[in-house]
């Protein structure tokens, strides 16, 4: 029996090695995932931290302290990044006054936005990427404008990674435009966020997807003392809330309840994000945001973007919305020291992954359909090639109806294709693909009569 053993573990490893996968890694998105350092977000931390106040009604007229400037040294940070990219990237803060609304501001302010456009290389590629994050903090009052809030998780974190991105990604091309933005006003009620998608909406802008990032820096939670710097948590709406009546009644008879817009990006967050940062997983909830809470995607989805919001794993709620300061033995206050810089990397990483695969692939598909004139166990699914881009192929992705992840990928280089699976078992997306491998976003097929 002995002799059997190594026999046994040779199969074994035979059968391993020929089930393992191969990850295609576009080298140049790899490249870019390496720039992204630890070092460089804990020294933009430190340096938000030292405006004392970030508070949306802080001063805007002292060059040291509060929200004004805070937005003036992020402004200044795109402009140096500027400087590398011929011309690409251009950055402004953009600005509207607001009047006191009974709630969360209480005298006129002039809210400002930190905007860098990179702008696309393709000029009959209109399609816009956006990364946030909110520049504004709040201590356990969110009036009190005066007193130190540090503000460096919430949300430092995700201004700093709105930062480092654009800083390695200015040196680069890509054929859509993406959008680097540091928000105000989101402790006063979300107030930038809304400010730029309802003016993306009435300017018609093509805006693909939003990463919104939110508290995605430390790596313990308050009370459970969990400990986890290897999961970050995306959320994403199912049902969407924009022309929810008008939609409901074709979602809920083809039972796509759980294949809106949002969760397509959050499982495509999900595959590529993994595919180039090590030691980290992605973990999708099925919510539109944390338990009765919010953020800066949700001004997006209601005007009818795809959004969704990154937070890290385990929220440590004694470092969020609270004054500095110690009781009974626990340290209270967001500050830097309660932070993982490393796992704020993977993160950012993720970000940008994502962002430059979107930004470097080709157009959806248009017109993507299921033939329905027969029934049948075979799915014949036909499509029209993208609008932008140059399409290599597609992939036809395929899983159970109760499988949260997509299972299988077919490829093609036709627009169409005819699969042995049943409609009833499985649902379909096609997604189109280019030389080097980037993929566009996911399209569930509507029916063809």
């Amino acid at each position: 029996m002995r002799k059997l053993i190594p026999i046994l573990l040779l199969c074994c490893t035979i059968t391993y090695s020929h089930a393992q996968t191969t990850i295609n890694r576009d080298p140049e998105i790899a490249s870019m995932v390496k720039e992204v350092y630890a070092d460089s977000l804990q020294s933009y931390i430190k340096t938000l931290v030292g405006f004392g106040t970030r508070n949306t009604l802080s001063t805007q007229i002292d060059s040291k302290r509060g929200i004004g400037a805070a937005r003036n040294w992020v402004l200044q940070k795109f402009n140096e990044f500027a400087q590398h990219s011929n011309g690409r990237l251009t950055a402004k803060i953009d600005t509207t006054t607001l009047q006191p609304d009974g709630k969360r501001v209480d005298v006129p302010i002039v809210l400002g936005n930190v905007v860098a456009t990179l702008k696309g290389t393709d000029p009959n590629d209109n399609r816009i990427f956006i990364i946030s994050g909110h520049l504004d903090n709040m201590r356990t009052s969110v009036m009190d404008r005066e007193h130190d809030a540090p503000g460096a998780n919430d949300d430092g974190s995700g201004s700093a990674a709105v930062i480092e991105c654009a800083r390695v990604m200015s040196k680069h091309h890509f054929p859509a435009t993406i959008i680097f933005v540091c928000v105000s006003g989101e402790e006063q009620g979300l107030l930038g966020a809304y400010y730029m998608a309802n003016k993306a909406k009435k300017e018609n802008w093509n805006i693909e997807a939003v990463l919104n990032n939110d508290i995605m820096g430390g790596n313990n939670s308050s009370e459970t003392n969990i400990i986890d710097n290897t999961r970050i948590r995306v959320f994403s709406e199912g049902l969407p809330l924009y022309e929810t009546e008008k939609n409901a009644k074709y979602i809920r008879f083809m039972g796509l309840e759980n294949d809106g817009k949002a969760r397509q990006l959050a499982r495509y967050i999900k595959e590529v994000g993994e595919r180039y940062v090590e030691n980290i997983e992605v973990v999708l909830v099925y919510r539109n945001d944390r338990f009765l809470r919010g953020g800066d995607h949700l001004p997006y989805v209601e005007n009818g973007y795809t959004a969704v919001r990154f937070t890290e794993m385990n929220e440590n709620y004694y470092h969020q919305h609270q004054d500095v300061r110690k009781e009974n033995g626990i340290q209270y206050g967001d500050l830097p020291e309660f932070m993982d810089f490393e796992y704020l990397r993977k993160n950012t990483a993720i970000n940008l992954s994502n962002l430059a695969n979107l930004a470097k692939a080709p157009g959806m598909p248009e017109e993507v359909k299921v033939d329905v004139k027969r029934l049948g166990n075979f799915t014949y699914l036909f499509w029209k090639a993208p609008k932008e881009g140059n399409a290599k192929g597609y992939y036809v992705m395929m899983r159970e109806t109760t499988s949260a992840f997509w299972q299988k990928k077919f490829f093609t280089t036709d627009t169409e294709i005819k699969l042995p699976y049943s409609k009833d078992n499985y649902f379909f997306a096609v997604q189109s693909v280019n030389e080097t491998g980037n993929e566009s976003l996911p399209v569930v097929p509507s029916v063809a009569r």
